[in-house]
């Protein structure tokens, strides 16, 4: 049982203290007061806005996460590497990341209870070592936190920027330009609950997508998409802002008999962060999913697929002045 305890300078927000000096989001310090892990002066304090005053002492008690899975899990996930304070994994499609009220089947978060492995507790029960997510139907790369100080730093990196995320997608119709930088604000829709919109009551996000190879018939292509916010349904929301959807995609995208895929030709490729324990540049890849890639070998020149997808040619693609 890992315990934290801390002394108030000045008077604040207990959630705002907690966030300061564990560097985590408030909705991750909020997880962990309603798990009544947290105390003022030796009291369980239940309230995220209890007022601090100074002098007063925060005592932070880290669950141990439970090692058995809520659900039978039937799937396996590829490891792309692992060390004692971090797992890379590769996610497959059709997988939820971590449990919900409206989730039946087994996540990403029971496949890592299941298979022992030893994860953070600062995002709540649901949640252990999650630091972000990727939609149930998208697959691709993903960073675990395997104990709460790997957690914590992998947080602030996702805070201040300096985690990078490339996405493959295949598009129809083709983008205008080479370059185009989005940066709409994303929030709930109004019209359909299920879906994410672009709204000026929403929050920032920001989408630069990059052309990198024309489909044979010309009426789609793929692009890179790199992410500088991490918004739900963020790539999917803002190409729906310009008239464009990813193939595969029933729900934001146009409903046509042609499009018949069983899954989004959306894929999480490449993540790059300083890893939290050596403080070096790590970065990796996850390969084409088998369904992307025979959609790709079908529809695009073959020949070209290799050479627009190395991982050099879709960072330099990104260099520009546009953001």
């Amino acid at each position: 049982m890992d315990i934290q305890t801390f002394t108030v300078t000045t008077a604040q927000r207990l959630d705002v203290f907690l966030s300061t000096q564990l560097d985590v989001t408030r909705n991750q310090i909020v997880q962990l007061i309603k798990q009544d892990t947290v105390k003022v002066d030796d009291r369980v304090s239940s309230k995220p806005g209890l007022k601090l005053k100074p002098d007063q002492q925060v005592e932070v008690t880290f669950p141990e996460a439970k090692s058995t899975p809520a659900r039978k899990v039937d799937f396996d996930v590829n490891i792309l590497y692992e060390d004692d304070d971090i797992l890379v994994v590769d996610k497959p499609s059709g997988v939820t990341v971590h449990p919900a009220p409206s989730v039946k089947d087994a996540t990403l978060v029971d496949w890592l209870k299941h298979k022992g492995i030893r994860l953070s507790t600062l995002s709540g029960e649901e949640r252990h070592g999650i630091v972000h997510r990727l939609d149930k139907g998208t697959s691709g790369v993903m960073v675990v936190a395997k104990n709460n100080e790997a957690h914590e730093a992998l947080s602030l990196q996702l805070q201040d920027k300096s985690m990078g995320r490339y996405y493959l997608a295949v598009t129809s119709p083709p983008l205008k330009e080479d370059l185009t930088l989005i940066d709409k604000p994303i929030g709930r829709s109004v019209n359909n609950r299920l879906k994410m919109a672009c709204s000026d009551h929403g929050k920032v996000a920001k989408t630069l997508f990059k052309k990198l190879l024309m489909g044979n018939n010309e009426k789609q292509e793929l692009i890179a998409c790199k992410l500088f916010t991490g918004r739900t349904h963020q790539i999917r929301v803002h190409l729906e802002s310009m008239s464009r959807h990813i193939i595969g995609d029933h729900l934001y995208g146009v409903k046509s008999n042609k499009d018949k895929m069983a899954r989004i030709l959306l894929h999480a490729y490449i993540l790059y962060f300083t890893h939290p324990t050596t403080n070096k540049r790590v970065e990796f890849t996850a390969p084409i999913a088998d369904e992307m890639k025979t959609y790709l070998a079908k529809h695009f020149e073959t020949e070209r697929i290799d050479e627009v997808t190395r991982s050099s040619h879709i960072e330099h693609s990104f260099i520009t002045d546009a953001i």
